[in-house]
């Protein structure tokens, strides 16, 4: 009778909790369980930036008293007209466009061999060890990594020492950008080659493709994606950057800086909004012409 007892006990249901009733019920829901997934990192994307940004969108309409230094909610295009109209702007972006251009390429012609070496020639002791230094960067300061390099460049710096610095400037900060952002393309381009398999590299050369053929007319195309994908970040990281100029650039502006000062030592909230379009205008471009590329697929 006690056998029986305990093997009732055993095929009984186990006691229904709530996390269990939670659980089936959004297994019947599926759109309801999505939607709730979804709510906080949407609330969050929603109110920070694009919130954030419509804001921006809407000081920048706005203008400043002369005066008193106070916003004053009075419609003008006349700061859009100041930054698409004068000099020092127009100088200032095609400035920022240069750099960000020269340390997209730099980043690229390094990553192209670095990644195809990491996963095609490598074995895998020396693949995990070269994956772990281009990321160690990472896990450095921004500030840190910033003035170590205003120390190697600066006048009486290391570079200095052995007569090939090139000082504080454009230079330097190209540089510098190169090195902050080389983690964010090289990683990119890695993981496109990865993704290539060796038995098409195999059928090429079977094919009669020599290296280099090989290497122009199969692998760059596949992989051209990623690449695109990591000069997303290079590009754009650098149009906004304003702390690596004012480290290692001595008394060049760039967008950033610019915009800093003008919330800053100017005071001009309303003229700072407008100028910050421009980084965020030359972007909206950049993706929108390399939407074809399969790149954002990569990110």
């Amino acid at each position: 009778m006690s056998q029986v007892s305990s093997i009732d006990k055993r095929l009984q249901p186990p006691p229904t909790s709530v996390w269990r009733r939670l659980s089936s019920f959004f297994g019947s829901h599926r759109r309801l369980a999505l939607t709730v997934l979804l709510a906080a990192p949407l609330t969050w994307l929603i109110l920070i930036y694009i919130i954030a940004l419509l804001l921006l969108l809407v000081t920048a309409f706005w203008s400043t008293d002369s005066f008193t230094g106070q916003v004053v909610q009075d419609w003008t295009l006349g700061n859009f007209k100041a930054v698409f109209t004068e000099a020092l702007y127009r100088a200032v972006t095609m400035r920022t466009l240069i750099i960000a251009v020269s340390v997209t390429i730099i980043d690229v012609l390094i990553a192209l061999p670095v990644g195809y070496f990491m996963s095609k020639v490598a074995g895998p002791r020396l693949r995990g060890a070269l994956v772990v230094a281009f990321l160690m960067p990472l896990w450095a300061a921004y500030l840190v990594k910033a003035y170590a390099w205003r120390t190697i460049v600066s006048p009486h710096g290391l570079l200095d020492s052995i007569g090939g610095s090139p000082g504080l400037g454009l230079v330097a900060t190209i540089i510098t950008m190169s090195y902050i952002w080389l983690p964010y393309v090289v990683m990119p381009v890695y993981t496109g080659f990865e993704r290539i398999p060796d038995s098409l590299i195999e059928a090429a050369g079977d094919l009669g493709a020599k290296g280099w053929k090989t290497f122009t007319a199969v692998i760059i195309p596949l992989v051209w994606p990623s690449v695109i994908a990591g000069s997303i970040f290079s590009f754009s990281l650098t149009l906004g950057d304003y702390i690596a100029v004012q480290i290692v650039g001595g008394s060049q502006q760039l967008l950033g800086t610019l915009i800093y000062s003008n919330v800053g030592t100017g005071g001009n909230m309303p003229l700072a909004a407008a100028t910050a379009f421009i980084p965020i205008v030359v972007i909206l471009i950049y993706l929108t012409a390399i939407r074809h590329t399969g790149a954002l697929k990569n990110l």
